[in-house]
């Protein structure tokens, strides 16, 4: 099936977990927390420049440019506006392409205060869809710490294996998806400060 119609079918799948029970995402009740933190070039303190670092990684991240194409690809339609978007990941996997929906969640733009320093945060994030190998959300982030004019990227997600789909795939990921998960998250955050460099 052609990766248009997928993405086209992605319209009338719900997620696959229950975003109300978001007090139960721990490790303890068997979820993995991630997060990677990533430094970017930094600015001047102050508020993020329009041509810097923060904004230049901004535009990536919103572009999800940022994604390790030898791991993840994604199709999505650019026309329609980030609030509003579905996207197809073809997950590549030890010589596998497995394709799995996502459906972004948040998109966020604000002012934090994290041990005493402020920061000018903008993320989205997206959760996974029927049909995914995982359940859960990743968020995408890029932060400047408005005191010292430090940038950063961050990714943060909660998930773990779906409980439903082919029990082969399952096992294989069961067996072998943590290591690539964890290869996605790495790779993908020196993706971030290659590209938010270049763009400088």
């Amino acid at each position: 099936m052609r990766p248009e119609r997928r993405l086209a079918e992605l319209e009338h799948k719900r997620l696959n977990f229950d975003l109300d029970r978001r007090e139960e995402f721990k490790a303890e009740n068997g979820w993995r927390i991630d997060e990677v933190r990533q430094p970017l070039p930094p600015e001047p303190p102050g508020p993020p420049l329009p041509h810097g670092s923060w904004e230049a990684a901004r535009r990536l991240a919103r572009n999800y440019d940022f994604a390790e194409p030898s791991i993840v690809r994604a199709t999505f339609d650019p026309e329609q506006p980030l609030e509003h978007r579905n996207m197809l990941l073809e997950l590549r996997f030890y010589g596998l392409r497995l394709y799995a929906g996502v459906r972004v969640g948040e998109i966020y733009d604000k002012t934090v205060d994290e041990h005493g320093t402020r920061g000018r945060v903008w993320g989205w994030n997206y959760r996974t869809l029927e049909g995914h190998i995982e359940q859960g959300q990743m968020d995408w982030q890029v932060w400047k710490w408005l005191d010292s004019g430090e940038v950063e990227f961050r990714i943060t997600a909660f998930s773990k294996a779906a409980s439903e789909g082919n029990p082969i795939v399952r096992l294989g990921f069961r067996l072998f998806g943590r290591r690539e998960q964890l290869k996605f998250l790495a790779r993908t955050s020196e993706r971030m400060a290659r590209l938010t460099t270049t763009a400088l």
